[in-house]
């Protein structure tokens, strides 16, 4: 199956080119003089609180030889720069780092070039400093703004300019101070909600009640006779109002609700049997992976066990907002989308029955920073808010800010998710045959990914069609609900099945590292299971089972680095346990070691957690100990805290007090060790920490009670039934 939008390639037949210059290979994409002796860097990558932006800047610093502050990072917009698809899935370093870096390392040879006879005159490669070209003898030789203020930007990269080598790097694997930060630290308007439009007006969006919900009838006369109220939108099942406030469009809201009737029925599964409704739906089975290495031998035992996942919210603690602008030709959209030309596209198949866009080039689109999302949020869908409400009042900016309730609620949820594994071993415990079944909706319903819109308000106008279903990766750009549900260990004989669901009864998308979090969780937590089962020691066990020399590093890493894995048991207190669990992200990514120290008294608690990272080449140290840390940090919280409620008839979950996250107060410590390989390429570290997380902790949680927990999360009640059960 192709699925659009996943492994766009606009290269053809063209040569292969590093990361994403293949599908975007003209060099005025991504670079071009600025003012006041800088570079304009383009990327199609958007910051979303990773630090992405410094990342890049500091590559193109370093490939340039030019000052941090030289280098001006353009924020993505489908007004010019590269098309990179989705900010997502750890890649940002590796597809748009690597092909920052080859685009400045062709400008340099660009300006090498324009040096000619000077060249040949001093008989020496010359050096730049902060963009000066010197001669050997300490001549100038000219700078990159005079010798390319005539150059030709604007053609192919080659892609036969070779990059730096790491020795001679700044800034890369140096740490340099966040561009995002300052302005968030200090309260400068930094995100999106706080931007202003002269003439701005202010809309919500009143969702309805359930989502089968079928709209009776709204009295609006009573909404519209408000002194703040601009106007009241009726479009189908989609009502909204406009007001001259944001409070009075919240209080206008809140009293269209209640001029509102529904037409409610029951469409939710039992929320006390997902595990059971997740195998019995209708879904679509698909072999993911098989392999079978050699005979297995004749004497052997089984073991099998079933862990399960619910469905998880975003809980952004910012709601989705957006701002758009309509002049009777050209729809202007500001939003913190992750993919803005997927979102341009789906906007674009939303609208054009409506008659007032002929092309999708008549929507521009611009990012601005919102609260930082872990996924496909409430971002795109708030932004068609905006585009629709926008193109009712010409010439007039409007802003949709969401409620908490709608994030809770309405935003794509991360799938259930049900995982059986069953293990052979032999009589000397090494695991011989292996298979993981898995039961989930897709993992993405992201927009440019389907014949028809996946964005919220585009099933509730008039005329609008269900949102497709959500749908998986391939496998080999990533997967899905599969994803990391190949095991990392030697076995002979693998087997992995994926049953995606073909109903999709609570919407699903993109939420951290997809399918990994459930299948690591799971994979780890077997491991410890069988070995002991089989009375081994569930280290010694993985490193029977493990060849990878980098896997090995960071197995040995986290354990030579953590000062209390070692306590002895009896010297450790009541209740405290450690576990180990770790995982190499999406089979070709990051590798990511974690021990967890919990204790386990009336509410578990996760005391401290040791990681060790390979991330290849690291481009900024502190940016990637923020990002495991960060990922982290929301793992403990699906871990120990996170599930969605529903009802038969609608989402309960819509308030942090039915939706609780992690607190400050409950945040472990968290130590995260970097192996620095600088002569590897990068790889991404937003997400290889969720899944070894939760297993290290689940992990955990059995060497201090020894019960074993294999549904999350792991509250009291889930921990009581399992210890009543065994």
């Amino acid at each position: 199956m192709t699925v659009r939008g996943f492994v766009p390639d606009r290269g053809g037949d063209k040569p292969q080119l590093a990361g994403s210059l293949h599908q975007n290979r003209r060099l005025s994409q991504w670079i071009a003089l600025g003012a006041g002796r800088t570079f304009n860097v383009y990327t199609g990558k958007v910051e979303i609180g990773q630090g992405i932006l410094t990342a890049l800047a500091a590559i193109a610093a370093d490939e340039l030889d030019v000052e941090p502050h030289r280098v001006v990072m353009i924020p993505a917009t489908t007004m010019c720069g590269p098309d990179e698809g989705v900010t997502s899935g750890s890649l940002s370093i590796q597809h748009s780092g690597i092909a920052v870096r080859h685009a400045c390392a062709q400008v340099r040879a660009i300006a090498l070039a324009k040096l000619g006879a000077d060249l040949i005159e001093h008989g020496a490669q010359p050096r730049v400093r902060d963009g000066e070209f010197i001669s050997s003898d300490g001549a100038t030789l000219g700078d990159y703004w005079n010798l390319l203020d005539a150059a030709d930007l604007d053609v192919d990269v080659r892609g036969d300019s070779q990059p730096k080598q790491s020795s001679h790097y700044r800034h890369v694997g140096k740490g340099t101070a966040r561009r995002d930060l300052p302005g968030k630290v200090l309260g400068v308007r930094a995100f999106i909600h706080d931007m202003q439009f002269e003439g701005m007006v202010h809309a919500r969006v009143l969702r309805p009640p359930s989502p089968s919900a079928a709209l009776v009838d709204c009295d609006t006369a009573r909404i519209e006779s408000q002194p703040d109220v601009i106007r009241t939108v009726i479009d189908g099942g989609f009502i909204a109002v406009l007001a001259r406030t944001e409070d009075g469009a919240g209080t206008a809201v809140s009293a269209l609700r209640e001029a509102t009737r529904w037409r409610q029925s029951e469409s939710l599964p039992d929320a006390n049997a997902l595990p059971a409704f997740l195998e019995s739906a209708p879904s679509t089975r698909t072999l993911v992976h098989g392999k079978n290495d050699g005979a297995m031998s004749a004497a052997f035992t089984e073991h099998r066990a079933a862990y399960f996942k619910p469905y998880l919210a975003h809980a952004s603690i910012g709601p989705s907002c957006a701002i758009a602008t309509w002049t009777g030709t050209r729809l202007r959209i500001w939003t913190h989308s992750q993919g803005i030309q997927n979102l341009r596209d789906d906007i674009f198949l939303a609208l054009r029955e409506r008659g007032q866009l002929a092309d999708k080039s008549q929507i521009d689109i611009s990012h601005a920073e919102g609260a930082g999302c872990y996924g496909h949020n409430g971002a795109d869908d708030v932004a068609l808010d905006a585009a629709l409400l926008a193109m009712l009042v010409p010439d007039t900016p409007v802003r949709v800010q969401w409620s908490r309730a709608d994030e809770l609620a309405w935003s794509p949820m991360g799938s259930a998710q049900l995982v059986e594994l069953s293990a052979t071993l032999d009589s000397k415990g090494a695991i011989q045959g292996w298979r993981h079944e898995l039961w989930a909706n897709g993992s993405s319903s992201r927009p440019g990914r389907a014949a028809l819109p996946t964005l919220l308000a585009a099933s509730h106008i008039s005329g609008g069609q269900p949102i497709p279903l959500s749908v998986n990766a391939p496998l080999a750009v990533g997967g899905g609900a599969d994803r990391n549900s190949i095991p990392m260990y030697r076995i002979l004989s693998v087997e992995v099945v994926n049953n995606r669901l073909d109903a999709m009864p609570i919407r699903t998308s993109a939420l951290r590292s997809l399918g990994a979090f459930a299948n690591v969780f799971a994979i780890e937590s077997f491991i410890d299971e069988l070995a002991h089962a089989q009375g081994i020691d569930p280290i010694a066990m993985r490193r029977k089972h493990l060849d990878d020399p980098r896997a090995l590093e960071i197995f040995d890493t986290v354990l030579a680095r953590s000062t209390w894995w070692n306590t002895p048991k009896e010297a450790r207190g009541d209740g405290i346990g450690h576990g180990f669990a770790m995982a190499r992200y999406k089979h070709t990514g990051g590798l990511c070691a974690v021990v967890a120290r919990v204790e386990a008294g009336e509410q578990l608690r996760v005391l401290e957690l040791d990681i060790a990272v390979d991330v290849g080449q690291v481009i900024d140290p502190d940016g990637v100990k923020n990002q495991v840390e960060g990922g982290a940090i929301q793992s403990v919280s699906w871990t120990l805290k996170e599930a969605v409620n529903f009802d038969r008839t609608r989402i309960t979950s819509d308030s942090w007090t039915a939706y609780p996250i992690l607190r400050f107060s409950e945040v472990p410590r968290v130590n995260v060790h970097l192996i620095d390989r600088p002569e590897s390429e990068p790889l991404g570290a937003g997400e290889l920490a969720q899944g070894p997380v939760a297993a290290a902790i689940g992990n955990a949680l059995f060497d201090a009670l020894g019960v074993r927990v294999r549904s999350l999360p792991l509250t009291p009640e889930t921990i009581m039934k399992a210890m009543n059960a065994d």
